[in-house]
């Protein structure tokens, strides 16, 4: 039995990385003065994972590491003009509309009526509170976790507020490392619905009993025929690889 149902927010309801994707491609550009085209985005990646445990995860913390990232590449050589500008694109992208994924708004709507739903989402909190709200989704959620990061102890603890045994607990998201695998390690169930563009951050092997304790789907249209099934087979997931 499925007490709570819960969804990870970026790229698993609404777009996100694809907002990344395009600044990233910018930043490249405006540092190929400095660097070519060589090594801008692996130095990028690599400042990142050096400042998550400073600034955590989110729009200021990738703005603050493309700074930092420009003024190593450049030598310290960057005119306050360039400086601006990488300032412009993570202003630009805070500003971004919400744009939800296919079948989102409908498929949450369907859930809502028969279960509890929860939103778990990670990063900084005036972006995510921003874009939960410009959803128009929250009104469907009858609990809203946004955290720091996503791991075993963090989910445990969200289990352990809210009452509910792994058992009776399904995540679903897009991020193996985030959504699915600290889940499963708890007993609970998970759904993997993988975007189309992927942080390099969140791809993580799977070995073969994890891949046994999660299901996939191609899109989260199909997330309410696999619960209806699951709640008729009153067990969790034995399959890794739903069509």
């Amino acid at each position: 039995m499925i007490d709570i149902i819960a969804f990870d927010a970026d790229d698993t309801l609404w777009h996100n990385e694809t907002l990344y994707s395009d600044a990233q491609e910018r930043f490249q550009k405006l540092l190929v003065s400095y660097d070519g085209d060589n090594g801008v985005l692996d130095e990028l990646y690599e400042t990142e994972m050096a400042n998550l445990p400073y600034y955590g995860y989110g729009i200021k913390s990738f703005a603050l590491s493309m700074i930092e990232t420009a003024i190593k590449i450049s030598g310290g050589k960057i005119a306050a003009r360039e400086i601006q500008a990488i300032i412009d694109i993570a202003k630009e992208k805070k500003r971004a509309p919400v744009r939800l994924l296919d079948h989102a708004e409908e498929v949450i709507q369907t859930l809502s009526a028969a279960y509890r739903l929860m939103l778990v989402t990670k990063g900084d909190l005036l972006d995510q509170e921003r874009k939960i709200a410009s959803s128009g989704l929250a009104p469907f959620f009858d609990y809203i976790e946004v955290v720091s990061d996503k791991t075993a102890d963090i989910y445990r603890a969200i289990l352990a507020k809210h009452s509910v045994p792994p058992a009776h607990f399904l995540m679903v998201g897009n991020s193996l490392r985030g959504d699915i695998l600290p889940v499963v390690s708890l007993g609970a169930c998970a759904v993997h619905i993988p975007y189309p563009v992927t942080w390099v951050h969140e791809t993580v092997p799977v070995s073969p009993y994890e891949a046994r304790r999660f299901v996939k789907l191609d899109h989260i249209g199909l997330l309410p025929k696999f619960v209806g099934r699951l709640e008729r087979q009153g067990a969790g997931p034995k399959s890794s690889n739903h069509q």
